[in-house]
């Protein structure tokens, strides 16, 4: 009897433990509990995850090109729908902020014959779709949809470029969790859990895949260091939920301290000074060449800095670069008024030129405003991006051999005034 008591008693109390324990990770992940979608764990947030949705506004996205999101996307049981009112050139959303290095998580629910798609480093400007720019992780009735599919046109490609392997799907109209991480130029997709494809971004065997695709005739595909993340209505419904994402960027070290000068010297009589924060350079009386330089020498890196242009005149960024006095030899990046080149590269006291931008990219530049300009620089190739679009792509044997600082430069000739900010390098 007094065993039976006993039994009873510990039963109880496991009963009574169990209940008020904190629920294990699978219970957390339940998907079927309404009272967990669309929220971050303690670790998803100390891990730097971010919510796109919140299960009950749109607050975040919009139409492309546009302020606000259309009525063909609705808000039901927590997901956010598209209803099928859009088309081949409309209908689309993106997020109003802008990745560039990134892991995306979601969970999609797709209708019998449905299709549509999530978008990465999509841009506006004068393009006019989102496919226009940005890649696409394919979401589709694999074997419902009404006409035959190539594998390139399955759930999970890398739309008209790449087809997933070994991928496992929910049955339609069950949810299934998709994911994109990009991480410096490579990007995998992910799957219920596996990876289905792996590629890297604008790569040679990149350019020859876009040459030969669908994609040949659009300038500006895949070619964005940044961009929106984008949903597709392709004229089907289909529901999304749990997205979430957290920023991967590693921007490396500050090379400006928004204080002093420190870590760089002064080549010349040119004004280089320290306001509110920036960095700022003013042609002086004699109105010459002045080089504000890096006291260290890189190689390979990725330099991201922002400008304005505050008064016409020529300035430049130089990388591999050496100075006697305000003499230079080396490479500049542009840096110069509208419509003369800035984002290309020249080799001074040298062969020149040896990368004009296009005339049509002319209006990428921002003149009295904030410009954002990335420089890759690895090995023998230098890759630059204006306001998030590719400038250059150049391979140059010579740049490969050198190294040398990084400089500023207020070209000859007078008239020139450039705040610069944000400067950061991460070296390769």
């Amino acid at each position: 009897m007094n065993k039976l008591i006993i039994i009873v008693l510990c039963f109880s109390l496991l009963i009574s433990c169990n209940y008020n324990s904190e629920p294990d990770k699978e219970i957390v992940k339940d998907k079927k509990s309404p009272a967990i979608q669309n929220s971050l764990t303690k670790q998803e947030k100390k891990e730097g995850w971010k919510l796109l949705f919140d299960g009950k506004t749109t607050q975040g996205w919009r139409d492309f090109k546009q302020d606000k999101v259309n009525d063909g996307w609705q808000i039901t049981d927590g997901n956010l729908v598209a209803l099928g009112k859009g088309g081949d050139l409309g209908g689309d959303i993106i997020t109003i902020d802008k990745f560039e290095d990134f892991e995306l998580y979601l969970e999609w629910a797709i209708s019998e014959g449905g299709n549509s798609g999530i978008f990465f480093h999509v841009l506006e400007n004068n393009y006019p779709t989102v496919y226009a720019t940005g890649p696409e992780y394919q979401l589709i009735d694999d074997t419902g949809f009404p006409q035959k599919l190539e594998e390139w046109q399955k759930t999970g490609a890398n739309y008209a470029m790449h087809n997933a392997e070994n991928k496992k799907l929910k049955q339609v109209g069950e949810f299934n969790t998709s994911g994109i991480k990009v991480k410096d130029g490579y990007v995998e997709h992910w799957l219920n859990g596996e990876e289905i494809i792996e590629y890297e971004l604008w790569t040679d065997e990149w350019k020859e895949r876009v040459k030969n695709s669908k994609w040949k005739n659009y300038s500006g595909y895949g070619i964005a260091r940044k961009g929106h993340i984008g949903l597709q209505d392709h004229g089907s419904v289909v529901k999304f939920r749990n997205i979430k994402i957290r920023d991967l960027t590693d921007y490396g070290k500050l090379l400006f301290n928004g204080e002093n000068l420190d870590g760089w010297k002064i080549h010349g009589t040119e004004k280089w000074y320290v306001e509110n924060d920036y960095l700022i350079c003013e042609s002086g009386e004699e109105k010459k060449y002045g080089y504000l330089a890096t006291n260290d020498s890189y190689k390979d890196f990725i330099l991201r800095l922002e400008f304005k242009q505050e008064a016409d005149g020529n300035s430049g960024v130089f990388f591999r670069s050496s100075l006697d006095g305000i003499k230079i030899s080396g490479w500049q990046v542009e840096v110069a008024p509208k419509g003369n080149d800035t984002g290309g590269i020249y080799e001074s006291y040298g062969r020149g030129w040896l990368a004009q931008i296009p005339e049509e990219k002319e209006n990428i530049l921002k003149p009295g405003e904030w410009n954002n300009l990335v420089i890759l620089v690895k090995g023998d190739r230098v890759m630059t991006w204006l306001n998030n679009e590719i400038m250059t792509d150049l391979h140059d044997e010579k740049i490969g051999e050198e190294e040398g600082v990084i400089a500023l430069q207020i070209h000859d000739g007078g008239g020139i005034k450039v705040r610069w900010r944000n400067i950061f390098l991460k070296e390769l």
